[in-house]
This record gives structure tokens, C-alpha cells and sequence, in this order.
């Protein structure tokens, strides 16, 4: 993997927000949800589909906080926009664990 410099790391805006709706999403390729998540005032409500169906139940997700890129441009995934990129890391199967804050922050934080 290349390097990169401080200034490029500061062009990813990853911010963190609590989802507020989770949705079913059966017309995905692979089990996933339409996830709705609040970045507080500035930024608002976004939503972003995620592929965490193996470790996560719809309403086990509502009210938790997670971290995602909030300055990707929009992608069209199916029937459905997303708007963000909610991060996480693979488990040993390679199925997504959700990235958070391990106490609560404001919504809207930005990473340093």
C-alpha cells in the first residue's frame, strides 16, 4: 500500500453518527440493510446500505453509534443511493464487525 501524506488523510471526512432506522434491503446481491444514520446538525441524516446482516439484528443496530465517510460522493447500489460508507473490519470469515466509539460521542464528530 502506497503512503500517503497528512494533508490526504485530512481529505477523508469520517465522521461518527447513531442510526436512527434500520430497513430491510432484499434486492441487494448479498444480505444486507438500508441503514439511516443522524451526524447531528451540520450534517444531518444519511443513509448507506451495509452488508452486516451476520452479526447484526435490525433492531439491535437502532441507537448504536458508528464511524463512516460522510464526503464520498453519492453511489447508486441497486434501487438504492447511499450516501455514506459505514466503516468496519472483516471478522476470520471475512464478514463485517461494525466501527465505533467505545463511549458516547456527540454526533457529528469528526476522526482525528
Amino acid at each position: 500500500m502506497a503512503e500517503i501524506g497528512f494533508d490526504d488523510f485530512l481529505k477523508v471526512d469520517i465522521r461518527v453518527g447513531t442510526i436512527q432506522r434500520v430497513e430491510p434491503y432484499p434486492e441487494a446481491r448479498k444480505p444486507a440493510y438500508k441503514i439511516h444514520v443522524d451526524f447531528g446538525p451540520e450534517i444531518g441524516l444519511r443513509k448507506s446500505s451495509a452488508q452486516v446482516t451476520k452479526h447484526y439484528e435490525m433492531d439491535d443496530l437502532v441507537g448504536r453509534q458508528v464511524a463512516a465517510v460522510v464526503n464520498f460522493p453519492p453511489k447508486q447500489i441497486g434501487k438504492f443511493m447511499s450516501e455514506i460508507l459505514i466503516l468496519g473490519f472483516p471478522d476470520e470469515d471475512g464478514e463485517v464487525v461494525l466501527l465505533g466509539p467505545s463511549l458516547a460521542v456527540p454526533d457529528g464528530g469528526r476522526m482525528f
